[in-house]
């Protein structure tokens, strides 16, 4: 579980240093130019994060079912070389993905106004202002969808579908209290990032405004990345101690004449 908590950071890290750095830059300056080439660059890289994410929580997942709902053979089925193969699917995966997206971007021809009203270089902003036609890559969109983003939720469901009636089989409340504590972290980030996902991508829906769409996307490049340590670590008990005592320490000496 840790290794692919270590994991999801990496990806929070290349998505934020992708995003924010360049979203100040152009906030406190009101407006600023990128490049064509630097445009594509960061959304090749904000969409391989993404999607290596997307199959990142798919394995996490899966991860959860086989120690709750196969406990014994969870050690010899999830081997550290194991765990490794599943990472290294999933950012080729994540990149393979992003590179047919590029691709699909790169035919498109850019004749009219260079004006992007997003805060980063996305799909949507680009395809509004291509002046060709966008069929093939709104479609390239949405049968993407269905490997990257439909089948993990799908089978992140499932999962958890088998993970809830094993765990409401458990006869002590406090083994069921033990094995909903271990999923729950998992469970609300899928949450957040898959809702916002499916809203801005999959079932955009027309009265979405594109101020709407804008503030949806800062909850899963800025705001999910920023509550994901938040709420692994607030699970771990160690940290939690770690936390309290130093609450409990200046609560001392604040009461200290």
């Amino acid at each position: 579980m840790y290794f692919f908590i270590s994991q999801l950071s990496i990806s929070d890290i290349l998505l934020t240093t992708d995003i924010v750095p360049n979203m100040l830059h152009v906030l406190l300056n009101n407006r600023e130019t990128i490049t064509f080439s630097g445009c594509i660059i960061q959304f090749y890289v904000f969409c391989s994060s993404e999607i290596f994410e997307c199959f990142l929580l798919t394995v996490m997942s899966y991860d959860r079912y086989m120690a709750i709902c196969n406990p014994l053979h969870y050690t010899s089925i999830m081997t550290s070389a194991h765990c490794v193969r599943l990472i290294a699917t999933c950012w080729l995966l994540g990149f393979s993905a992003a590179f047919i997206d590029i691709l699909m971007t790169l035919m498109l021809k850019f004749c009219g106004p260079n004006i992007i009203d997003h805060f980063f270089c996305d799909l949507v902003p680009l395809i509004e202002m291509a002046c060709s036609d966008t069929y093939f890559i709104q479609l390239e969109i949405y049968l993407l969808s269905i490997p990257t983003v439909i089948i993990p939720t799908i089978i992140i469901i499932v999962s958890y579908v088998k993970i809830v009636s094993v765990i409401l089989r458990i006869p002590s409340s406090t083994g069921r209290q033990k094995a909903f504590s271990t999923c729950s972290s998992h469970l609300i980030v899928v949450s957040i990032f898959y809702w916002t996902l499916f809203i801005v991508y999959i079932v955009p829906t027309r009265a979405q405004t594109l101020t709407m769409s804008k503030i949806l996307s800062l909850l899963y490049t800025v705001f999910t990345p920023l509550i994901n340590p938040i709420i692994y670590s607030l699970r771990n008990k160690d940290i939690k101690k770690a936390v309290q005592g130093t609450f409990n320490k200046y609560t001392r000496c604040g009461n200290c004449p």
